[in-house]
């Protein structure tokens, strides 16, 4: 293979694996930083040393990102609030741009890219989230097991961000058809 079509493919893994973690922290932020951190940490499948994205992995940005996943597990009810849903959703983009970033940033000097494309991947993910939350009416725990499942795969397997992401997206098209019918319901009511 040439050396150019070898960087192409290379270049198209890495942007499939930056959706894949940037969805997966748009679901739940703090479950998937740690574990592309811990993979980071110790080379398997992603790597940010020698980048501007190196505290990624780093132990005091993990500990701290742990820490955050312990106190927002441990004062779930307090954020199942619109604000601190807001909060954690904030949290998730700016994550989710970082890590792809990142994940750019370990092959390649343009890595600004990655800080849209991840801005875009979480939100994506939580469009399609909050669709299914709302409908639903209930918390899923589910959620950040896949959303541990998404970044996990998208690390070892980074075409597998594609579907992550078609599945979000199908999960919004399905929330907003449904929204369409109930509101149409509700005129023929009237």
């Amino acid at each position: 293979m040439p050396a150019s079509s070898y960087r192409t493919v290379k270049l198209l893994l890495d942007i499939l694996q930056g959706m894949g973690v940037s969805t997966a922290t748009g679901v739940r932020p703090f479950l998937p930083t740690l574990l592309v951190g811990a993979l980071a940490a110790d080379d398997l499948g992603v790597d940010f040393d020698h980048t501007d994205f190196a505290f990624l992995e780093s132990p005091w940005f993990l500990l701290a990102i742990a820490v955050c996943l312990v106190v927002t597990t441990l004062l779930r009810s307090r954020f199942d609030t619109p604000a601190g849903e807001a909060a954690l959703g904030g949290i998730g983009l700016g994550l989710g741009a970082l890590l792809f970033a990142g994940t750019l940033a370990d092959h390649y000097s343009t890595w600004w890219p990655g800080i849209i494309g991840g801005l875009v991947c979480a939100l994506i993910a939580q469009q399609g989230t909050r669709s299914l939350l709302t409908r639903t009416r209930a918390r899923l725990d589910a959620a950040a097991a896949a959303a541990l499942l998404v970044s996990g795969l998208s690390v070892l397997i980074p075409p597998v961000s594609v579907l992550a992401i078609g599945f979000f997206i199908w999960l919004r098209l399905g929330g907003r058809r449904r929204e369409g019918e109930k509101h149409a319901g509700l005129r023929i009511l009237r």
